[in-house]
């Protein structure tokens, strides 16, 4: 499967109808399975028609918010609220939906959108946690396979990100769900938002230097991924034609099964 994480940047900003039709050919030439889109608007105006999608129930003044969009049926669907404190309503759509995803090998794709502000970690640790009881509730079975995806607005080495790599935990419980990215790319800091971008040097974090909050995670058994991660790369980094598509560059990542589960021994 190949699964694709993309913040648009809402309509509002910078040209979008330039901007529009720059997504719309980067994203359709790297033909994803399921994709995760944040400040969006209208899915199959970017997608085309032919997806079942899953939306955050709540919507910002302009309409936009946050869509699940997957070529495959989808089952059963969750939701929990992410507005956690007075703080946390600066999001109105901040949330995380739980989709069962029903591919020829099935599977849950959590859509995660936690606050957006640099001070508000303490909302984003609040926010993962919520999150991460969700799907053990959902899905208890540690085989059951879960990628969480999503522009999570934190940075690798921060304290919500380092719960869900299980570096850490928070509020008494631990998970470990495994870095798509890093499972490729090691250290390399692949920055999704930067202001290498001319987008991000136009918009509100100018001065803010580069870092990577967009991710697709897998969860883990005690012993490694369910999945295989095959490749991650980041995508609509270049321009379209000398258009910019949005200020962050997506994360899109190709995972399978693997021929033997973690935790099982093979042969030499």
């Amino acid at each position: 499967m190949r699964v694709l994480t993309l913040n648009v940047l809402a309509p509002t900003y910078h040209g979008w109808e330039r901007r529009r039709e720059a997504i719309v050919a980067g994203v359709r030439a790297l033909a994803p399975d399921v994709v995760a889109l944040q400040e969006v608007v209208d899915v199959p105006d970017l997608l085309g028609s032919g997806w079942h999608e899953v939306w955050h129930s709540r919507r910002g003044d302009g309409d936009d918010g946050a869509a699940l969009a997957s070529r495959w049926p989808i089952g059963e669907v969750h939701e929990i609220d992410g507005r956690v404190t007075p703080r946390a309503r600066d999001l109105p759509w901040s949330g995380t939906v739980v989709a069962e995803v029903l591919a020829p090998e099935p599977f849950l794709a959590v859509h995660h959108k936690p606050l957006y502000r640099l001070d508000g970690e303490r909302e984003r640790e609040l926010q993962a946690v919520a999150a991460a009881r969700l799907v053990e509730a959902v899905a208890p079975d540690p085989d059951r396979h879960v990628v969480l995806l999503g522009d999570f607005d934190a940075r690798p080495d921060s304290a919500s990100m380092r719960f869900w790599t299980g570096r850490q935990s928070l509020d008494g419980i631990s998970v470990c769900y495994h870095d798509a990215w890093e499972t490729v790319h090691g250290d390399d800091p692949g920055h999704t938002f930067t202001p290498d971008n001319p987008l991000v040097r136009a918009g509100g974090f100018h001065l803010v230097r580069g870092r990577r909050i967009d991710y697709v995670l897998v969860r883990g058994r005690p012993q490694g991924p369910t999945l295989r991660v095959v490749s991650c790369e980041r995508a609509l980094v270049e321009p379209v034609d000398g258009v910019q598509a949005s200020d962050h560059y997506g994360v899109i990542a190709e995972l399978v099964v693997p021929e033997r589960p973690p935790g099982t021994q093979g042969s030499l």
